[in-house]
């Protein structure tokens, strides 16, 4: 199996080195193309307006100036040798893609632009306390986890146009409960938020931040299962169309009759 590995974090970040040794379980064929620097919130952005550079750090790894989906693109379309890989990791991502951030997520992203290319797609996330450079991530509670996830999901198989998104809690392996199959969930709080300062010639600028108020989602979503210490599993995909409202509109604005 040849896997390719990418992040949103960037080259450097601890997350791809734990995501490459969870390959290294699966595969002696592990091809590494990420961002040359952090590309957190990206999501599906493409590079269209500057050269994309690619550096080749190693016969198999190569950092890219440009986003996670610039570079699954050129991984699957120029930089790997011998034909697609059979599979896209993403991650580990520092910090945890739930909820609605998974629409923002350059992680995700990553999964996303593989599927879209057939190539299966996984995110992996490791979940904070706080996103603060002080936290440390317990990267080795996916580690411990991830490969006899991947395993078992690549032994089940998963449907075209669907990625799998999984997210570890901030909990050391011992104290992770169980894995969990479940929904994407919806916050009932907003946490982002963006912070007015002032530079010292007296302009103003914002900073994005993220306040870290607890929700209360349901059981059976992904934000429930990471706060009460299990390992997350949802799968994904691209199609955001709202069936019941797309039915309803046909009848006010016209068009052929909606199928059941």
């Amino acid at each position: 199996m040849r896997i390719l590995v990418t992040n949103d974090d960037g080259i450097h970040a601890e997350g791809l080195a734990a995501l490459e040794r969870i390959a290294a379980h699966l595969s002696d064929d592990v091809w590494v193309v990420a961002p040359e620097v952090e590309q957190s919130g990206a999501s599906r952005a493409l590079t269209l307006t500057t050269p994309l550079r690619v550096r080749r750090l190693a016969p198999k790894r190569f950092a890219v100036l440009g986003t996670p989906t610039d570079c699954v693109l050129l991984a699957i379309q120029d930089l790997i040798e011998g034909g697609p890989p059979d599979l896209v990791l993403s991650g580990v991502n520092r910090g945890q893609n739930l909820g609605e951030d998974v629409t923002v997520s350059g992680t995700v992203a990553g999964a996303m632009q593989g599927m879209a290319l057939g190539v299966p797609g996984i995110a992996l996330s490791q979940a904070l306390a706080r996103y603060h450079d002080d936290e440390q991530a317990l990267y080795h509670t996916a580690e411990t986890f991830a490969p006899g996830i991947i395993r078992k999901l690549l032994k089940t198989g998963w449907p075209e146009g669907v990625i799998i998104n999984i997210n570890f809690p901030d909990l050391e392996p011992e104290q992770v409960t169980t894995v969990e199959v479940c929904a994407q969930g919806i916050r009932d709080v907003h946490n982002g938020h963006a912070e007015r300062r002032t530079d010292l010639r007296g302009r103003h600028y914002y900073w994005m931040g993220w306040r870290g108020l607890p929700d209360t989602s349901p059981e059976g979503t992904d934000l429930y299962a990471v706060r009460h210490g299990r390992i997350s599993v949802t799968p994904l995909h691209i199609d955001l169309t709202h069936r019941p409202t797309l039915h309803s509109l046909k009848g006010v604005l016209g068009g052929p009759p909606p199928k059941s």
